[in-house]
């Protein structure tokens, strides 16, 4: 358990460059309250004492503003920014050294039973707002940016954005460490400016026969 506290703690200085010292971090830093707070009650939850597992869940919720199912899986090194409104379902696997941002939901799409909600891989960054829904598998080394939607699969070293989540980058690279989820590209917006171009040029009368919307 002490490996893990200091494993959390090294985490928020490895992402967050305005961590002071381990006190400021043990003692501010929401996201750490609610991922020590996650694990006492995931104990009481494989012991199958789910009252108080979800009773723990919920005063955790209220205080940091992160709901975490004490049911979730989460692996080593998750790092949660600011965390209000942050909520991690059920069934949902988090692998290692994984970054969430405010906002996220990894959660189900309705009423299913069993495994309804998403696995994610190590090296992940899920950007603010981005929500990742359904019984799916996000790989590893893969980013998510702010506010996207997620509903299909996403394979290994992937960037997804917009609404459905769309793949922009696979390439087979490794996505570093210093991705800026404020600067992506965005596909439909660059569709449409496409579609202004071809308009465009048909308006001049040139003859356009490559375009495909």
């Amino acid at each position: 358990m002490f490996k893990r506290v200091k494993d959390d703690i090294q985490m928020v200085f490895d992402q967050d460059p305005a961590a002071r010292s381990s006190f400021e971090v043990v003692m501010t830093y929401s996201g750490l309250h609610a991922i020590w707070s996650y694990l006492i009650a995931n104990w009481f939850f494989k012991k199958k004492m789910y009252f108080i597992a979800r009773s723990i869940s919920q005063i955790s919720r209220f205080f940091t503003g992160v709901e975490i199912h004490p049911g979730a899986t989460i692996g080593k090194r998750l790092f949660i920014d600011h965390g209000m409104g942050i909520v991690i379902g059920e069934t949902c696997n988090i692998g290692n050294n994984v970054t969430i941002y405010q906002g996220v939901t990894l959660g189900g799409t309705g009423k299913e039973r069993g495994k309804r909600h998403p696995d994610i891989g190590d090296n992940v960054l899920i950007a603010a707002g981005a929500k990742v829904l359904g019984n799916i598998e996000v790989g590893s080394n893969v980013n998510i940016g702010a506010n996207s939607v997620v509903l299909k699969d996403v394979p290994d070293y992937s960037t997804v954005v917009g609404i459905p989540g769309r793949i922009v980058k696979q390439d087979g690279l490794k996505v570093g460490k210093n991705f800026n989820h404020t600067n992506l590209p965005d596909p439909i917006y660059e569709q449409l400016k496409e579609l202004e171009r071809h308009l465009e040029k048909t308006k001049n009368g040139e003859i356009v026969d490559d375009y495909v919307i």
